[in-house]
This record gives structure tokens, C-alpha cells and sequence, in this order.
């Protein structure tokens, strides 16, 4: 049996360090069902996240970014 995982991108609004951009990746990659979380100091206001869509969906991924503090949104693939 295999699992289907899925990729979302998160856009952040703000412009944060790279200490706080790994503090919400952390939030992001605790939750039950993600697989990786990461972004590149190239790109710091976009987060690509690799989760399992049987488990929780992209709208909890995104509301665990913005319970945070932050104003972020989701972009399509």
C-alpha cells in the first residue's frame, strides 16, 4: 500500500530572520502528517511543505503558519 503526499507553498507576507522563518518551519513540521517543511535564505518568504492529505489538510498547514503571528497565504503549484 502507498501513501499519496501532496506539496503545498506557503507565501509570508513579512520579512523575518532567519531564526523566526525556522521557529514557524518547527510548528509546521510537528504537526501529524507533514513530512518536510523547509525554505531557502533565497527565498525566505516561501515555505514548501510535504504532508499527507489523508491526515490533515492544507488549510490546517496554513492556519499553523498564521496562528503564529504572521499573515501568509497559499499559492498553487
Amino acid at each position: 500500500m502507498s501513501t499519496n503526499l501532496a506539496d503545498i507553498m506557503i507565501h509570508i507576507d513579512e520579512t523575518l530572520d532567519h531564526k523566526t522563518l525556522e521557529k514557524i518551519r518547527d510548528v509546521v513540521i510537528a504537526k501529524d502528517g507533514v513530512g518536510s517543511a523547509s525554505f531557502h535564505d533565497e527565498t525566505p518568504h516561501l515555505m514548501i511543505v510535504l504532508y499527507n492529505p489523508s491526515k490533515l489538510t492544507s488549510h490546517q498547514i496554513l492556519d499553523s503558519v498564521i496562528s503564529q503571528g504572521v499573515h501568509a497565504e497559499l499559492v498553487g503549484l
